[in-house]
């Protein structure tokens, strides 16, 4: 494989404790896709103990050392975007899965053509993702008026008759209701409380009360929107949008 087509490629993990899986996984990768960088790992702690951040990470759930659920918490801090496909022998390990925003998940044997499926999916909601980074959102303050990237947004929370736009890197108090910002930010985001709007980008974590986000700070979840927020949760997961998929 050439430095050129690397450099054009995907990066991708492959992260589990039997090199049978690593190396099938290995294999159907690139029976699907040439020009790709594939790093392998045995356990949860080398993988991040590399520091490199990847496009697409499939990931064992059970491993010596830090397991697959804690190894895809902490690549989540890094980098929301990583595209995290779990592989386990036990069906009902998928279910913690996704309280990390897992996109997919492939059950040991690995079947060929659900691989094929999940791969190219992963391919897809990679793009889609990209291409989400760049959009933008209109915010006028007292002082200024600018267009803010969506997806550094973690959430909004109302202040009478304006809002708290708490980000990556800065909270804004900007000139909007709630509605407003509702309407302007569109699927990727959701009204999970009257006072409160979250990117389902960063969700970590929810239970009938509260979502817990990537960072560490959490919002508001209404009793009455749990039902609608988890439906809308699982269809983000599946197709990267909130309302649209």
């Amino acid at each position: 494989m050439g430095n050129e087509l690397q450099v054009m490629g995907l990066n991708i993990a492959i992260c589990d404790d039997e090199e049978i899986i690593r190396e099938q996984i290995k294999e159907l990768t690139e029976k699907e896709k040439s020009g790709l960088c594939m790093e392998l790992y045995e356990t949860g702690d080398a993988l991040l103990a590399s520091g490199k951040q990847f496009d697409i990470v499939f990931l064992d759930i059970q491993m010596e050392g830090t397991d697959g659920i804690e190894t895809a918490k902490r690549l989540r801090q890094r980098d929301e975007d990583t595209i995290l496909i779990f592989i386990t022998g036990i069906r009902e390990y998928v279910f913690e899965a996704f309280d990390v925003a897992a996109f997919h998940y492939l059950l040991k044997p690995i079947e060929e053509e659900k691989f094929r499926e999940v791969f190219h999916r992963a391919e897809r909601e990679l793009e889609k993702r990209k291409s989400k980074r760049r959009e933008t959102v209109f915010i006028k303050t007292r002082n200024r008026s600018f267009s803010l990237e969506k997806d550094s947004i973690l959430y909004i929370e109302s202040r009478g008759k304006k809002v708290e736009i708490h980000t990556t890197g800065e909270t804004i108090e900007a000139y909007a209701s709630m509605n407003e910002m509702e309407g302007q930010l569109g699927g990727g985001f959701f009204r999970c409380h009257r006072g409160y709007l979250v990117n389902m980008a960063y969700v970590a974590e929810y239970d009938s009360g509260s979502i817990t986000l990537n960072n560490g700070g959490y919002v508001y979840l209404a009793k009455e929107k749990y039902g609608e927020f988890v439906k809308a949760y699982m269809r983000y997961l599946r197709n990267g949008v909130g309302a649209d998929g």
